[in-house]
């Protein structure tokens, strides 16, 4: 394996530099975001044999792990969490609930029997580890608040935490006729088609960065489950928006696949199965195709096909915990780092590919989860050095069909100076689904 991908050991290297510490807290929250994409940008050196190309602050940095945050849209602030995404007590301790997404909310309210306004009352009824089984069987999204020790002791853990951040699977492969960028001012990925089937965080994360680096990004979503147009507009820059519904069109999906170079996947275990849509039976349909997935639990346990995001992982796996207030009650993570940190290695895992590619006929499968992260994030140490709090560097302002955009710039420099989002994002769904 290592004759055929760079090394991906996590670690900041000499792609970075500024201040260490600027969120404090007892997890090493810094080093996870710095480790994160410092493996980017050396996989993008990488790529290109040129030491370091690639560089980032991190101000920069500590900004686009919260660029919803600090976004602005004709003025406004997004909104966070919804009035039903949140920590609740229970009738013997806490449940953190998501319900940003309409049918989310609604599975939930059906899911407790109780009207929007008497979930919580509900919720006070109810055991913690009871009201995480209900809601999780009738297709809405919610943990249990546990210790760590509670989580690694569980089933869900499904055994010690793996060696390996991304794990991957490669085989030879026909190559593909895509080249790196590799002049003084070219974008390295000049060319690299991707499709992009993945929401929320992690995954547009991903595919906003690969379309800063030059990367030809088209992004999927189906027509009865809209993308809030927030989370749109926050990951949406330098990519194409189109709809495209799977029941009816799932082969002019896959014959955007014949020309795609890489799938980004987003959605849980399974979702996408019956459409051919899996990792394995991509990879042995398109032997070429570069396949990175992203779930929320990984692959085994009782959970794989479970539905999760960063703030769910939280509670779950004992981080909720560990941040608990003065109060007693359970806290978070000073910004959703396990989303954010698992975009930029599937970036990595993406660009490690791509390179093993072109040099070595071999392309695959790589796998990354935030439960993954959360345990990197467990195995590090809070540095004992003074916390200086950051401020957003050097906001830019551009028009958009949303309005003027206020908004955080990509957190990498190329050749020495800053990686611009190519254009603004487009208006939802408006693209059509082709190349």
């Amino acid at each position: 394996m290592s004759r055929i991908l760079p090394p991906f050991e996590l670690g900041a290297g000499e792609a970075l530099y500024g201040p260490r510490r600027w969120w404090g807290g007892p997890l090493d929250v810094e080093g996870l975001a710095l480790a994160s994409v410092g493996l980017a940008a050396a996989a993008v050196d990488d790529l290109l044999q040129r030491p370091g190309a690639v560089r980032a602050s991190s101000p920069r940095i500590a900004a686009a792990f919260d660029s919803l945050g600090h976004l602005r849209v004709a003025g406004r602030q997004p909104l966070g969490f919804a009035p039903l995404s949140g920590f609740f007590p229970t009738a013997d301790g806490w449940i953190r609930t998501h319900a940003n997404y309409p049918h989310h909310a609604e599975r939930l309210r059906r899911a407790l029997r109780a009207p929007i306004e008497d979930v919580g009352n509900a919720l006070r009824s109810m055991p913690a580890l009871e009201a995480e089984q209900v809601i999780g069987e009738a297709g809405g999204i919610a943990a249990a608040v546990r210790s760590r020790r509670q989580w690694l002791d569980s089933p869900m853990a499904a055994g010690p935490p793996p060696r390996d951040w991304i794990a991957f699977e490669v085989a030879e492969a026909p190559g593909g006729p895509w080249q790196p960028g590799n002049s003084p001012d070219g974008l390295p990925l000049n060319g690299l088609r991707v499709l992009d089937l993945t929401r929320v965080v992690a995954g547009p994360v991903a595919s906003r960065t690969l379309a800063a680096l030059g990367a030809d990004v088209l992004r999927i979503d189906p027509p009865a489950l809209p993308e809030l147009i927030d989370a749109h507009i926050d990951s949406g820059f330098g990519k194409r928006s189109a709809l495209l519904d799977l029941d009816t069109g799932a082969g002019r999906l896959h014959e955007l696949l014949e020309r795609a170079d890489v799938i980004l996947l987003g959605y849980r275990n399974g979702a996408l199965d019956a459409h051919g849509l899996s990792p394995e039976a991509l990879h042995d349909r398109y032997p070429a195709l570069i396949v990175v997935n992203l779930d929320a639990w990984g692959t085994t346990g009782p959970w794989a096909q479970r539905r999760g995001f960063d703030s769910i992982v939280q509670a779950a796996v004992g981080i909720a915990d560990v941040y608990r207030l003065r109060d007693g009650r359970p806290g978070a993570l000073p910004v959703q780092a396990l989303d954010h940190a698992t975009g930029y290695g599937m970036v990595a895992a993406t660009v490690g590919l791509a390179a093993a590619r072109l040099r070595h006929g071999v392309s695959g499968v790589a796998r990354l989860s935030l439960v993954r992260a959360a345990d990197l994030l467990f195995r590090s140490k809070a540095p004992d050095v003074p916390v200086h709090p950051l401020d957003a560097p050097g906001l830019l302002t551009t028009d958009s069909p949303y309005g003027e955009l206020r908004y955080v710039p990509s957190p990498f420099d190329l050749y020495g100076g800053p990686l611009p989002y190519p254009h603004p994002p487009h208006t939802y769904g408006a693209d059509a689904p082709e190349w």
